[in-house]
C-alpha cells in the first residue's frame, strides 16, 4: 500500500451473512417514559426494525398527561407508518412492536374483531362531542 511493492493483496475480508444474522435477532426492549424526549430512543430501536418495545408510561402519566398523549401519538404515528402494532397492556404499559410481530387483543363477547378495539380520541375529538 502506498507506494511499497506488495505480494498480498490490501483489502479485508468481511464475512456480512454473520453480521446480518446478528441483527435479524428479535430484541425485547424495555422503555420508561419520563418526559416527551424519552420517546425518541423508543422510536430510533423501533426504526431498526428488530424491536419489540416495552414502555412504562407510569412517570410521565403522573407527571403530564397531555404530555403523555403527545407522545403516545408520535410513538403510534411512527408504528403505523412501520406497519407495526401498538396495544397497551393495564394502566401504565403500552406494547410496540414492528412489522413481523403482532399483538393478540381479546375480543369483546358482542363484538367484532374492529369493534373490540378501542381508538382513544385525538385531542381536539373531546372539545367537537361537547360543542355538537
Amino acid at each position: 500500500m502506498f507506494g511499497k511493492p506488495s505480494s498480498q493483496a490490501d483489502y479485508v475480508e468481511l464475512d456480512l451473512a454473520s453480521q446480518e444474522a446478528k441483527k435479524s435477532k428479535v430484541l425485547v426492549r424495555p422503555f420508561v417514559l419520563k418526559t416527551f424526549e424519552d420517546v425518541t430512543p423508543i422510536l430510533n430501536a423501533l426504526r431498526e426494525g428488530y424491536t419489540i418495545a416495552v414502555v412504562d408510561i407510569k412517570p410521565i402519566k403522573n407527571k403530564d398527561v397531555i404530555e403523555l398523549k403527545r407522545a403516545i401519538a408520535k410513538i403510534k404515528k411512527t408504528a403505523d407508518a412501520l406497519e407495526g402494532s401498538i396495544a397497551g397492556f393495564g394502566e401504565n404499559i403500552i406494547i410496540v412492536t414492528p412489522p413481523f410481530a403482532e399483538i393478540y387483543k381479546t375480543p369483546v363477547p358482542g363484538q367484532t374483531q374492529q369493534q373490540g378495539m378501542q381508538q382513544v380520541p385525538a385531542q381536539g375529538a373531546q372539545d367537537r362531542e361537547m360543542v355538537e
